[in-house]
C-alpha cells in the first residue's frame, strides 16, 4: 500500500492538494505492517494537479492521498485514477498514515466561515 501526503514543507500535512507540488510518500512494510517514508516528491509547477493534464502522474500510482484540504473536482479526478483522497485536520504525516493503515478515522477539518465542519473524506 502506497500513501501520498501533501506537505509543502515536508514536515506537516498541508492544504490545497490541487496546487501542491511536494508530497511525502509512505509505504506499508509487508512484514511488519508499519509505515515508513519511501520518498519525497518535489515536483515542478507544471506537475501540480491543477496544471497537469496527462495520464501518467506519480500520484496516480498511490492507493491513498492524505491532505489538509481539496476541492471536490480534485477528489473526483483522483477517484478516476484509483486514488482515495482523505481530507483531515491532522497535522502529523506519520500519525495520519498509520491511522489509514490501521483503518482508524482521522479528525475532520476545522469549521470554515459558514460554521459547518467538513467531515474527513474517507473510503
Amino acid at each position: 500500500m502506497k500513501i501520498a501526503v501533501t506537505s509543502q514543507n515536508f514536515r506537516t500535512i498541508t492544504q490545497h492538494a490541487g496546487k501542491t507540488r511536494r508530497f511525502l510518500i509512505y509505504e506499508q512494510d509487508p512484514e511488519t505492517g508499519q509505515a515508513h517514508e519511501l520518498a519525497r516528491l518535489n515536483l515542478p509547477k507544471q506537475m501540480s494537479m491543477h496544471e497537469f493534464r496527462g495520464d501518467d502522474h506519480p500520484i496516480f500510482k498511490m492507493n491513498y492521498l492524505i491532505t489538509g484540504g481539496s476541492g471536490q473536482g480534485f477528489v473526483r479526478r483522483m477517484r478516476g485514477a484509483g486514488v482515495v483522497v482523505i481530507v483531515t485536520s491532522e497535522q502529523d504525516p506519520l500519525t495520519a498514515v498509520t491511522a489509514v493503515i490501521e483503518g482508524k478515522p482521522l479528525p475532520p477539518t476545522e469549521a470554515h466561515a459558514h460554521g459547518q465542519p467538513h467531515p474527513p473524506i474517507m473510503p
